[in-house]
């Protein structure tokens, strides 16, 4: 009588049931790690990255940075509201899906190259983008991974009705006072700088890990703005606190097009023109005689206006070229004082040219190059000569030189800046103020410039790349007016 295959199974050695046994799992395993192989890795940067020149190694690594590599350990990440409180977000948005958005739109065959549109200048935030852009503009994983601390800093010290604070900053969340360097009163300019490095890593309150964060922060401001487009506020509120504050209502409505937001940022931007001397510039209050460092912050949000394709009068932008006429110290050598016939300083000559750049200035303007090259020869970063206003200014200047000039200039700043971050107690993720003028401004405000000085590989796309910088004939030895 035949034997049945129960019968013939238990009639098997022990060993060599499970030898079978194993061997099917082990062929089970080793399909399944197969598939695992076949699918593509995050990409997960180190220094060695920036050590990379040839652009085809770079398009090669096809990917974003993978942030989930680089977040710094045992930092709480701030999570994403319960879904009921998405109608703050939702208040802020079109009704309609909008058409021109720069965030979230069809996907972009390839990033904008030579002479920018207004309202491509900011095209680099998109994230699909952005770690890509880092890399090939002299960013590496630690410069992103910073970027990334100090929004989980400013994150977790924004106050529950949407604010930063220059001066409380300290007294929201969980710090209870750990976070020392205070700085002035002004919530009009906390909110502002705390805004600010969301928006400039391309996180709207449409899009993002920090939606209700951008939401709270922008209701906030609007809710402040006074009819006339005036966004001063109390305190030591000027037109500093507008100025940033405008910026940021337009670079969010350039981000998002979204229709609510069109409103106060024509507004800020209306406020701006009405408050504007009739020599050009503008200061604490409207209508003052003009200085430098404020008209630097007008200036950046009317360009900011501009790439929103919002209303500006071509006058006001006339009237700002005669201000920068008046403190460019020699129309020579392309430096720049705070007031007219002041001094020139190396602060004051990096915002001065960076105005001169939006305002117009072709890539071989002789005043531009030989400005540049003072920076770089007299005042190049250095270890204990922090100055963070300078540093700012002067790494967008360089950024849109492109070249030797920015390859000069992130080489000493980059990684210093980096090092520069706190990496330890609840501190961590800022930055500690350190020049004479910092402590105004405090711990908030130094880490919102230090943040942004980080994302300027992509935060506004140079504006002389492609044919413009490369191709442009060299300029001519005598010097031309501005």
């Amino acid at each position: 009588m035949p034997l049945s295959r129960q019968s013939l199974w238990r009639m098997l050695p022990c060993w060599l049931v499970s030898a079978l046994i194993h061997m099917v799992a082990i062929l089970v395993l080793g399909v399944w790690m197969l598939k695992m192989d076949q699918r593509p890795a995050p990409l997960a940067l180190s220094a060695v990255v920036s050590e990379l020149g040839a652009e085809d190694e770079l398009d090669h690594l096809g990917a974003t940075l993978d942030l989930d590599e680089v977040k710094p350990a045992e930092t709480p990440i701030v999570s994403e509201p319960a879904p009921a409180d998405t109608s703050l977000s939702q208040e802020l948005a079109s009704v309609e899906q909008p058409r021109t958005a720069l965030l979230g739109g069809p996907e972009l065959s390839s990033l904008p190259s030579g002479k920018l549109e207004p309202g491509q200048v900011l095209a680099g935030r998109d994230p699909r983008f952005r770690g890509q852009l880092a890399l090939r503009e002299g960013g590496t994983s630690e410069t992103e991974a910073a970027v990334h601390r100090a929004l989980v800093w400013l994150a977790r010290h924004q106050s529950p009705d949407g604010s930063w604070s220059l001066n409380r900053f300290a007294q929201s969340g969980d710090c209870e006072g750990r976070c020392g360097d205070p700085g002035i009163e002004s919530d009009t300019s906390g909110t502002a700088l705390g805004l600010l490095p969301f928006l400039g890593a391309g996180q709207t309150h449409l899009r993002g890990e920090y939606t209700m964060v951008v939401a709270r922060g922008l209701r906030w401001l609007i809710d402040h703005q006074g009819k006339d487009g005036d966004l001063r506020g109390r305190g030591r509120g000027n037109m500093y606190a507008h100025g940033q504050a405008a910026i940021a209502l337009c670079e969010a409505y350039a981000l998002t097009q979204a229709d609510n937001l069109r409103g106060p940022a024509q507004g800020s931007i209306d406020f701006i023109v009405a408050a504007q001397h009739d020599e050009g510039g503008w200061r604490y209050q409207p209508n003052e005689p003009g200085d430098l460092s404020v008209v630097g912050w007008q200036l950046m949000a009317l360009r900011s206006a501009q790439m929103a394709y919002l209303k500006i009068p071509a006058e006001t932008l006339t009237r700002t070229n005669k201000f920068l006429n008046s403190v460019q110290t020699s129309r020579s050598l392309g430096q720049y004082c705070y007031m007219p016939s002041g001094h020139p300083s190396e602060t004051m000559t990096a915002e001065g040219l960076l105005c001169r750049q939006y305002s117009g200035w072709r890539h071989n303007h002789p005043a531009l190059n030989r400005g540049v090259q003072s920076l770089l020869i007299n005042h190049l970063p250095k270890p204990g000569r922090v100055n963070m206003y300078y540093w700012y200014y002067g790494s967008q200047v360089m950024h849109h030189m492109g070249g030797d000039a920015w390859q000069k200039w992130n080489g000493a700043l980059r990684d210093l800046l980096v090092s520069m971050q706190e990496r330890t107690g609840h501190q961590d993720g800022s930055w500690t103020p350190q020049s004479a003028h910092d402590p105004q401004g405090g711990r908030l405000y130094m880490t919102s410039l230090a943040t942004l000085t980080l994302e300027v590989y992509y935060r506004h796309l140079p504006l002389y790349r492609g044919a413009t910088a490369e191709h442009e004939p060299a300029a001519k030895s005598r010097t031309r007016k501005p």
